[in-house]
């Protein structure tokens, strides 16, 4: 059984907008806001707590995952098609959104790890949900997001990850915070950086480790390269200068992941 709403005025259409749209106001709440009826469905196999779920009259859903979420707390809700406009961050709203908690994990969570992926300044939502998605994909350990990354819970990163972002643990840390904590679990941390000491990605051994990518345009940051143990690179023979991101971090995972 939902309960209908109609007003864009509602407390509820509100405050899942501004879930949406403020990353402080997620942060506080340790929540986010997640579109389609895919994304529900990986939501209720990763075990995250749902809490509230909007439906438009016209959405094509999966009444099972509903019922599932229903017996799991969450509160359903219907509405017209147009009041999604108010909550979804898409042209075409895809006839679902629900909030959920905030997947975000802490560094500590992250003892035993053998390969974890360090990300600082990557502003791009597409890369960030394209690299949460490889790892996923190569099932590394987890993620840390240190300074200047953009919000790992914004919709249009949860969106790139196609699901990951509910199974890939992601941890925010300042660079000293997490090379210290690398430190104490032994893993030598590797930037992806090019300088005259920068040795080959394929002479290093990441399968016990950890590897830093930097921003999209400028790399990382003279503080992470005095922080790690070795800068690498990847070769190549083509005249390209650089990779995109999360084609670099793709390539630096598939190493990683290498027995």
């Amino acid at each position: 059984m939902s309960i209908r709403i109609e007003s864009r005025d509602n407390g509820l259409v509100k405050r899942l907008a501004r879930l949406s749209v403020d990353r402080k106001y997620r942060r506080n709440m340790q929540e986010m806001v997640c579109e389609g009826g895919k994304m529900l469905r990986e939501a209720l196999l990763s075990g995250v707590e749902i809490h509230d779920v909007m439906i438009a009259d016209d959405a094509d859903v999966s009444t099972e995952d509903l019922h599932q979420a229903q017996q799991q707390g969450a509160k359903l809700y219907s509405c017209p098609a147009s009041l999604l406009h108010k909550i979804s961050n898409v042209q075409t709203p895809q006839g679902i959104v629900f909030s959920c908690t905030l997947p975000i994990t802490e560094l500590e969570s992250l003892r035993g790890a053998q390969r974890i992926l360090v990300l600082e300044g990557l502003q791009d939502p597409g890369n960030m949900g394209t690299i949460i998605r490889t790892a996923d994909a190569f099932a590394l350990d987890g993620i840390i997001l240190c300074e200047g990354c953009v919000d790992p819970a914004s919709p249009k990163v949860v969106r790139a990850t196609m699901g990951a972002a509910f199974r890939m643990p992601v941890a925010a840390a300042g660079l000293e915070e997490t090379a210290a904590f690398l430190q104490r679990q032994k893993l030598p941390l590797y930037a992806t950086a090019l300088s005259q000491s920068s040795v080959p990605v394929t002479s290093v051994d990441l399968r016990r480790a950890a590897a830093l990518i930097g921003n999209e345009g400028r790399g990382v940051t003279k503080k992470a390269v005095s922080l790690s143990e070795k800068q690498i690179i990847i070769p190549m023979e083509g005249r390209a200068e650089s990779l995109n991101a999360s084609v670099a971090a793709a390539i630096i995972m598939y190493e990683m992941s290498r027995r």
